[in-house]
């Protein structure tokens, strides 16, 4: 197959395709779809979006990627890091499952794509070094506790508000424990207990696909849902119509409120790109939001007090012949001679347009039959600042992810992984799921090892799954319906149990404790700021190119002495070494740049004023990779300084790049060729060859053995 063929189009390789490979992608493309569709369903409810979004991310971004991936096992598709952030970028912007919401999650998966192809085409993957290992670890560990305590309220079937800061909603959230739904906690114990169960005791077996059809099949069974909508005029019991009427009064104030905000916002906008910044309008618009935001955490006050006070009613309702709701009742007011249903309710998700009648758990619900529709995203330029900075952290995340799992596969199957080409596969994917209402994805760690332990040996397994997923779209969607939620719920946090790695942040600090700190940090900057996790990461890598900073703006510096070998040691670690009171011989481990040259000056000047009869200073630059002009600088200023004293400054095994440095500005006619050398050995011979007989008896001039 010609070289250039496969650069744009890597998926050629694959071809010839042999029967054995054919079986055994086909087998491994079909058990990937198995824990795939259940568990892209449980991300895009983590994302923020209907469970269906899920399949739509499922399906063409999996084989797109596979297509123009290097990796022949990595499975792409919605994962729990990246619908987390994608969730918490998007929530300050619109309401979770919200129209507009949805459309910001497609715009997201865009950019997200664009930015990732454009990495690879112009061969910058190397730009996700900048998040460092130790970062990645503090962030993961802390987006996995993150991510399992959001799933917690639908586990036990109680409602979680979404604020601005996630501890507060989590204790909210056990604060209403004494609300729990048995029957819904019951049912995500159960499929926690089954997919842990089949894990331990039969890994082979597809653990989340038996789980989700043991508790549909149980749904459905019994009746699990149970659950009607509510209407205020429906509503016979007059003080219970009262009360959902305030309270349904206090959410219309709420959405009053944020749209007011949202106006606001938007002219305060429109008015800073047409006018200067001392427009008073401008400053006026400024105070006026202020004053709406606190209006509305009053109003938020009073709708979360209403909605508590309503929590504990128990409605019940009279039905027609066809099961439709005639009127409704407080429980313990039901007139006698009405025909009730044989259901008790709660009254939830009260909004300022209705609410909903609970008296059994949630479940996925009806699902859109076919394919999604293909469209280009709606821009919105109001929100692409906020969704561009986002897009370059899930950007960087997702990539990082996925590399660090299709490196790990390939250490194992012994292929060759292209980080650029990686990169153009997951942008591409991206790209051409925001066409198909697609939120961002990535590489998932738990898919591509099933991929790999059942045998794929080609990318095309991928393709097949993508397949496997239209025709779930096509014709399986129905058979969703009575999925609980809690069960999606279940999913995701047995998914990441695994991520949450506290071995790893030791390990970082074990290795140094620089890493240590950044991971630290990182992981209780990302709890500490969450929803907004994109925070945490910003933090963790700015303190670690902070350390890296520190450490390159202080290296070690070592005093040498003469070893028994001839060669020259640092005196801190053999302190008993010959030294000489002729020569100081300096080791600098680190190179000479504008952060460090202040520190390497006053290293050199401390060295001399330590030994006052010392006629030469040998820097052993055996360490020194980069010069820059501030070094060249201080180096001058020291030889002329040093010569003024009757000091010789020599060196000794620089490398080319900082021999052409020097070169370039002078630097080395300064110093003199006779002062420069290629060894430690042919410096200290020359050194004491100049100073003859008054260095004759000195321990340091020679090789002890030799003597």
């Amino acid at each position: 197959m010609p070289a250039y063929l496969t650069k744009f189009l890597p998926f050629l390789r694959w071809f010839p395709l042999k029967g054995d490979v054919l079986k055994a992608d086909f087998m491994a493309g079909i058990t990937v779809a198995l824990v795939l569709i259940p568990q892209s369903m449980a991300y895009a409810q983590l994302a923020g979006l209907p469970a269906y979004y899920g399949l739509y991310a499922a399906f063409l971004p999996v084989a797109v990627a596979a297509l123009w991936g290097s990796s022949n096992q990595l499975g792409t598709g919605p994962v729990a890091v990246v619908s987390l952030l994608t969730a918490s970028s998007l929530a300050v912007l619109a309401a979770p499952g919200s129209d507009q919401f949805i459309a910001l999650a497609i715009m997201l998966a865009l950019l997200v794509g664009v930015i990732q192809f454009l990495l690879g085409v112009f061969k910058l993957g190397v730009i996700v070094n900048f998040l460092s290992h130790p970062v990645i670890v503090g962030f993961t560990n802390a987006a996995a506790i993150i991510i399992a305590l959001s799933q917690v309220s639908k586990l036990f079937g109680v409602p979680m508000g979404r604020s601005e800061h996630f501890i507060n909603d989590i204790v909210g959230v056990f604060k209403l424990i004494g609300d729990t739904h048995l029957p819904t906690l019951a049912m995500g114990v159960l499929a926690i207990a089954i997919m842990w169960g089949i894990k331990k005791f039969k890994p082979k077996l597809p653990g989340v696909l038996i789980a989700v059809v043991v508790t549909t099949v149980l749904s459905w069974s019994i009746g699990f849902e149970r659950n009607a909508e509510g209407a205020l005029d429906k509503i016979a019991d007059p003080e219970l119509h009262a009360v959902v009427q305030q309270s349904m009064g206090a959410a219309r104030r709420v959405d009053d409120l944020n749209a007011r905000i949202a106006a606001k916002t938007a002219a305060l906008k429109s008015a800073e790109k047409a006018e200067d910044e001392n427009n008073v309008g401008a400053v006026q618009t400024e105070a006026d939001i202020a004053l709406l935001r606190i209006d509305l955490r009053d109003a938020e006050a009073a709708f979360t007090r209403e909605k508590a006070a309503l929590r504990q009613l128990q409605v019940v309702r009279s039905v027609d012949a066809s099961g439709a709701t005639l009127a409704i009742y407080r429980a313990d007011r039901a007139p006698q001679g009405v025909t009730l249903d044989d259901t008790t309710y709660r009254l939830r998700k009260l909004s300022a347009n209705g609410f909903r009648l609970e008296g059994g758990g949630e479940v996925v619900g009806g699902i859109p039959e076919g394919l999604p529709s293909v469209q280009m995203p709606s821009f919105n330029l109001d929100a692409f600042g906020s969704l561009l900075s986002a897009a370059l952290v899930i950007s960087l995340v997702g990539f990082m992810e996925a590399i660090s799992i299709a490196k790990a596969i390939a250490a194992k199957t012994k292929d060759r992984i292209d980080p650029n080409q990686e990169l153009i596969g997951q942008g591409l994917a991206n790209m051409v799921g925001s066409l198909t209402q697609a939120f961002p994805v990535s590489g998932s760690f738990s898919r591509s090892a099933v991929n790999m332990n059942s045998g794929a040996r080609t990318g095309l397994s991928s393709v097949i799954t993508a397949l496997f997923v239209l025709l779930t779209l096509l014709f399986l969607t129905p058979l969703l319906y009575h999925l609980p939620q809690a069960v999606l719920a279940a999913i995701i946090i047995m998914a990441v149990i695994g991520l949450v790695n506290f071995g790893a942040v030791k390990h970082a600090w074990q290795a140094s404790k620089h890493d240590g700190i950044a991971a630290l940090v990182t992981f209780i900057a990302t709890l500490a700021f969450a929803p907004h996790l994109d925070n945490g990461i910003m933090v963790g890598a700015g303190l670690a190119l902070g350390l890296y900073l520190y450490r390159t703006m202080s290296p070690r510096v070592a005093i040498l002495g003469r070893y028994k070998d001839g060669t020259l040691r640092d005196l801190k670690v053999n302190p008993d070494l010959p030294t000489s009171k002729h020569v100081v011989a300096i080791r600098f481990d680190g190179s000479l740049y504008f952060a460090n040259v202040a520190y390497f000056e006053d290293a050199m000047l401390e060295a001399v004023s330590k030994h006052p009869d010392a006629k030469y200073v040998l820097v052993v630059g055996d360490a020194i990779n980069q010069l820059d002009a501030s070094g060249e600088e201080v180096i001058h200023h020291l030889v002329d300084r040093l010569k003024s004293a009757g000091i010789t400054l020599v060196f000794s095994g620089l490398k080319k790049q900082v021999l052409d440095v020097m070169r370039a500005t002078g630097l080395h006619a300064a110093i003199g060729a006779g002062n420069i050398f290629a060894t430690e050995g042919q410096a200290i011979a020359a050194i004491y060859e100049q100073l003859g007989e008054d260095a004759a008896d000195d321990l340091f001039c020679a090789i002890p053995a030799a003597r």
